[in-house]
Order: structure tokens, then C-alpha cells, then sequence
């Protein structure tokens, strides 16, 4: 293969075989438990990275089932998020997130920069409840429950959280083991159409683990939760902050 073939081919690896297609990525019922709670300030400040600024220490644990998901397929996720301010525009820090799909994991974190780790989250209405868990090999690492539709939410409010951008932490090592990308990347959820939210009491638990650190920061209080289902496109990224062009002393 000559190298121009190779400069025209090049998008993922392994090079002949990518680990997932080309985007935009469209999901159809997309279905959202997330869990809004308080937590310690300080630890907060310890993992959001400048020049992202938080207001209130809320965090947003995220159990996601994803049915149909255009060159992923079908898989869970969960992970934390945490509402941010960059400069003027409001929107979530994406902190952590853990989920099965070999696809998703390698090109969520080739290309946008998504902190993605292979674990085992679940999503299942159990009764009256919506139950969300999420295992880290045998140990289980976090529990959400919700009260299964109790009450309709805003679809306006709902709508809008859901087109707020995500910021992601780009990283990828040189070969020597130094930084090659260290970049601050924000992007958006396109073609939104939300079908339905709902809102009840809701609980949750998180439990230590060395290499799945979700109980560093803490619950101190659960403000609310949401319940609710959207199809929406997962398009490219930008890129708003270089942290190697940064001087040395920021």
C-alpha cells in the first residue's frame, strides 16, 4: 500500500479494519436514567480540569441503554458528568464513563476524547422501579433507583439539557510516552426529538473501587433525577483549548 493510500485510508485502527465507522453516529430510543446529586466542593475542584469552572458541586450519574446505535449496535453506559461553565457557554464535563461495546469504547476515545472503560452497566424497569447498576468485574460499584414515571417533566427543560455541549478531555501519548494531544473538546447532540420524560423519588449508591473511582466523588444529597427516551445524531467534535500551546506556567 503506498503512503498516499495510507493518508487516504487512515481514520481509526486498525487501518484496514476500523474499529468503528465513520460518523455522524444516529441513536433511536435512546433512554436516560440520570441522577443529579450533590458532592464535596473540594473533590470536585480536584478532577475538573481549567479552564472549565463549576458553580454548584453537582454531579450527574448517567445510566444509558442504547438500543440502536448506527456502527455501535446495542449496549449500556454509565458514568458521571459534571455541569460546567467554559467562558460564557454552560454545559457537562465529561468525567467517566464505563460501558461493554468494543466499538463505542475505541472510537469514543479515538476521536472525541470520551473517558470510556469497559465495565458493565444495566438499565432495567423492575416493578415499579427503574433500577441502574453498574459492575466493575465482580464488584459492584453503583446502584440508582427512581420511581418509575411518577410524574411528567418539562419537555422544554429536558430538551434544552439534552443540546447543551459535552467537554471532553482529549489525551493520546506519543510513542516515548509523552503527550502527542492534551486538548479540550466540545460538541453537541444534533437532530434532537425527544419522546417522552418523567421524573420520580430517586437513590443513590456508590461503592470504592481502586480502578473505577465513582465514590471519589461522594453523594451528599440526591437534588433529582430523570427518566426519559430520545433519538438524537452524535456528530464531530471541536476542539476549544490546546493545553500544549498553553505557556508552561498556566
Amino acid at each position: 500500500m503506498k503512503s498516499r493510500d495510507v493518508r487516504a485510508q487512515a481514520y481509526s485502527m486498525p487501518l484496514t479494519s476500523p474499529a468503528c465507522p465513520r460518523g455522524p453516529h444516529r441513536f433511536v430510543d435512546r433512554e436516560y436514567l440520570i441522577i443529579t446529586y450533590r458532592t464535596d466542593p473540594d473533590r470536585l475542584r480536584g478532577v475538573v480540569p481549567q479552564p472549565l469552572e463549576f458553580h454548584d458541586p453537582l454531579v450527574q450519574f448517567e445510566f444509558i441503554r442504547m438500543p440502536d446505535s448506527a456502527g455501535f449496535g446495542s449496549y449500556i453506559e454509565s458514568g458521571q458528568v459534571i455541569p460546567v461553565r467554559f467562558n460564557d457557554v454552560i454545559g457537562g464535563y465529561s468525567h467517566a464513563m464505563y460501558l461493554d461495546d468494543g466499538p463505542p469504547i475505541l472510537g469514543g476515545r479515538e476521536l472525541w476524547g470520551f473517558p470510556k472503560k469497559y465495565a458493565h452497566p444495566a438499565v432495567e424497569v423492575y416493578r415499579d422501579t427503574l433500577v441502574g447498576t453498574l459492575d466493575y468485574g465482580p464488584v459492584r460499584i453503583a446502584t440508582g433507583t427512581m420511581g418509575f414515571k411518577h410524574w411528567a417533566l418539562d419537555d422544554t427543560e429536558v430538551l434544552a439539557s439534552l443540546c447543551k455541549p459535552t467537554f471532553l478531555l482529549k489525551i493520546i501519548p506519543h510513542v516515548d510516552g509523552s503527550l502527542r494531544v492534551c486538548e479540550l473538546v466540545s460538541l453537541k447532540m444534533e437532530d434532537v426529538i425527544l419522546k417522552g420524560a418523567w421524573g420520580g423519588p430517586a437513590s443513590l449508591d456508590l461503592r470504592p473501587h481502586a480502578l473505577a473511582p465513582v465514590a471519589d466523588l461522594p453523594v451528599l444529597e440526591v437534588v433529582s433525577a430523570a427518566h426519559f427516551i430520545a433519538d438524537l445524531t452524535l456528530d464531530l467534535g471541536t476542539v476549544v483549548h490546546d493545553y500544549l500551546a498553553e505557556p508552561h506556567t498556566a
